[in-house]
């Protein structure tokens, strides 16, 4: 009898095609017919409903005052970004400061006007004259220690201003939203002075920094990246919150002005829908804005993990097993 050789190579045979059947997913497609039905019915509603008044909207939404509101909107978001961003700084390192006092008055700072809503804030400065119809300068209490010595009805005043002329409607719009900015602002660079390594910190004070160079050129440059991201929706957010201006009012801002356009028409709708595309507008430019920022602040993180993950994933197409770093 013979014994079958067993030790003979078998003959490969060519794999079967898969036949690989692809998942359905039918609410994938429900949804976007809804979607799609949804989409069309407000094409339509834009197309025949003689409520936008399109002519109008477009003959007015481009005039003098309007450019004037579009650029005193432009100006005022500016300039409470600059104030709310420097002043939060400010609050911030009171805020990580080792004495109590300071980090007691800047906590008071972020939890008052972090309450009080913006739009109440603002109406609240822009009534401050009902307090104080003047603002002077001097001596306290200086009836009284004019008594003492023997003069009555003593005004020692080196210099004073009148309410109305110091406090404009742009001057309060311009304070209010910087105070308010101010608070979050400072909880965001706080968070970002936190998520630096204090190690850094203490590397700058040993090489001779003072408090002050290191927070400026170690630790302020690393946590951008932190603060960056949160400052860009702050200041998208300042832009859409001049819009409360009205309640001062502020009569060079982009809603006061289209506002008072629709209120003299009787036409206040097609005011609204112009009022939401120029926001829209003004916001898309802040968010190429912040994404070019992000990405600046962004570069040299990350870089690492992105080579190491590269380096493992060519050693396992190639069968090796190197050390990585």
């Amino acid at each position: 009898m013979t014994i079958p050789d067993t030790s003979a190579t078998p003959v490969p045979r060519d794999a079967e095609p898969i036949k690989a059947i692809p998942v359905r997913h039918p609410g994938r497609w429900v949804a976007v017919a809804v979607i799609a039905v949804l989409v069309a019915m407000f094409v339509h509603l834009l197309l025949t409903n003689d409520a936008f008044h399109w002519e109008f909207m477009f003959r007015n939404m481009f005039t003098p005052p309007v450019l004037r509101g579009v650029a005193g909107t432009v100006v005022i978001t500016i300039l409470s970004m600059i104030i709310g961003v420097l002043l939060g700084i400010v609050v911030a390192v009171a805020r990580l400061s080792n004495n109590p006092i300071l980090r007691g008055v800047a906590w008071a700072y972020t939890w008052f006007f972090r309450a009080v809503p913006r739009y109440v804030l603002l109406i609240v400065m822009g009534n401050l004259g009902i307090l104080w119809s003047r603002l002077e300068v001097g001596v306290p209490f200086d009836t009284y220690l004019g008594r003492l010595f023997g003069v009555e009805d003593a005004q020692w005043r080196l210099f004073g201003l009148d309410t109305r002329d110091l406090l404009s409607g742009f001057t309060v719009g311009v304070l209010g939203l910087a105070l308010s900015e101010a608070a979050y602002m400072a909880e965001i660079v706080r968070a970002g002075m936190l998520s630096v390594d204090p190690g850094q910190d203490e590397a700058a004070t040993a090489l001779g920094m003072s408090r002050g160079q290191a927070l400026r050129r170690v630790v302020l440059p690393q946590a951008m990246r932190v603060i960056i991201p949160p400052t860009g929706n702050e200041s998208i957010a300042m832009l859409k919150d001049t819009s409360l201006l009205i309640a001062v009012p502020v009569t060079d801002e982009l809603f006061f002005q289209l506002s008072a356009i629709g209120n003299r028409y009787f036409l206040i709708f097609p005011m609204l829908v112009a009022a939401m595309l120029w926001y829209l507008f003004l916001v898309s430019i802040l968010l190429v804005g912040q994404y070019f920022l992000e990405k600046r602040f962004s570069r040299g993180y990350g870089r690492a993990d992105k080579a190491k993950m590269k380096l493992e994933g060519l050693a396992a197409e190639h069968g090796a097993n190197p050390e990585l770093p």
